[in-house]
């Protein structure tokens, strides 16, 4: 059964595999101090075209941003997510167990917007409650939206306003980047839009590992001890250096999302063409149909997908996420399982 659960079911990029094999049996310095950690920090600097940020190398998402959230917020103070955002959804609590409460905001589309969060900080008027002082977005979001360059503006100048700290989680970065035609970003915007955000490898095949790059100078002190008492510090960290180290070579980053972008087309395509409607509008490579109860089910006698939601007795919605090294063959023989499932079903 092909699988398009999600975009972290394959190993590596060949390139990385290559570079791992190469320096094997190279000696390099421990926990993230070592020439490739160094060199991968300068090609991400160039990229976005600022050298005043510090860059710091942890396994996985989860790991990012329970041990950069616990770091800035003071222990009465709280974050606000969309609904569906991870750290609300798919974290076990991980932010709670750091002593920060998490303030959902329902949304129609994963995404957050200053009048959605200015009920929020009004609710939130005294030392009674919890103080809310960062706004957490994803980006694409967990539900395949995407902000654009002009939406991640407002947002950042409502924050600035009302001494908020925002922050952006990219663990799907590179298909926001690469869909720039919808969301006119680029690399060297992300600096001026946010005061940290995190550049995320595990999806775009990386062994594992996340890079998250600190903006704002009143997060940088000491955020290695934060880092180590959390456990998201690497003895061997060389591994996640040699990894960005080649993703941010030769485009190798960009290239990643827009190949699993360019998957999904097709299938977006067959959907649209049988009139099966999208829970959203989703421009990169997560894209959320509905189906019939029957011919979801046919589906998910041949291929793997992800569970969505029940919008109503009769009908299931199903995510179908394509990578960076979706097979373009496989993608050919799902549509034509598609149209001829919908013949028979529809």
């Amino acid at each position: 059964m092909y699988s398009f659960q999600n975009d972290y079911s394959e190993g590596m990029q060949p390139a990385i595999l290559r570079a791992l094999e190469t320096i094997n049996y190279h000696q390099n310095h421990s926990y993230g101090q070592d020439i490739h950690s160094d060199a991968a920090r300068d090609y991400i600097q160039e990229a976005l075209e600022d050298f005043s940020v510090d860059i710091h190398f942890i396994a996985g998402g989860t790991l990012t941003n329970l041990t950069f959230i616990s770091h800035i917020l003071k222990p009465f103070e709280a974050v606000i997510s969309a609904e569906t955002g991870h750290i609300n959804t798919h974290e076990t609590g991980a932010i709670e167990a750091t002593g920060h409460k998490v303030c959902p905001i329902l949304t129609k589309d994963g995404k957050l917007t200053p009048d959605l969060i200015r009920p929020v900080l009004d609710m939130h008027e005294n030392e009674h409650w919890v103080d809310p002082r960062l706004v957490y977005v994803s980006n694409p979001t967990e539900v395949g939206t995407v902000y654009t360059k002009e939406e991640l503006e407002a947002l950042y100048a409502f924050c600035k306003r009302h001494d908020l700290y925002f922050y952006i989680d990219g663990a799907r970065l590179a298909a926001a980047l690469a869909a720039k035609e919808e969301t006119h970003l680029t690399f060297p915007d992300l600096p001026k839009l946010c005061d940290a955000f995190y550049i995320g490898g595990t999806k775009v095949g990386a062994m594992f590992g996340e890079a998250l790059v600190l903006v704002n100078e009143n997060f940088k002190e000491r955020f290695r001890f934060n880092m180590k008492q959390k456990g998201a510090i690497l003895a061997k960290g060389w591994f996640l250096g040699v990894q960005f180290e080649e993703l941010f070579k030769n485009n190798l980053y960009i290239e990643a999302g827009a190949h699993s972008i360019a998957m999904m087309k097709p299938i977006k395509e067959a959907f649209e063409k049988a009139g099966i409607p999208l829970l959203c509008e989703a421009p990169t490579n997560q894209i959320f149909p509905i189906f019939p109860n029957a011919l979801a089910e046919e589906i998910n006698k041949k291929y793997l997908t992800t569970f969505q939601c029940k919008p109503d007795e009769d009908h299931t919605c199903l995510r179908f996420c394509t990578s960076w090294a979706t097979n373009e063959n496989a993608v050919k023989d799902f549509v034509e399982d598609f149209e001829e499932m919908c013949g028979r079903l529809l």
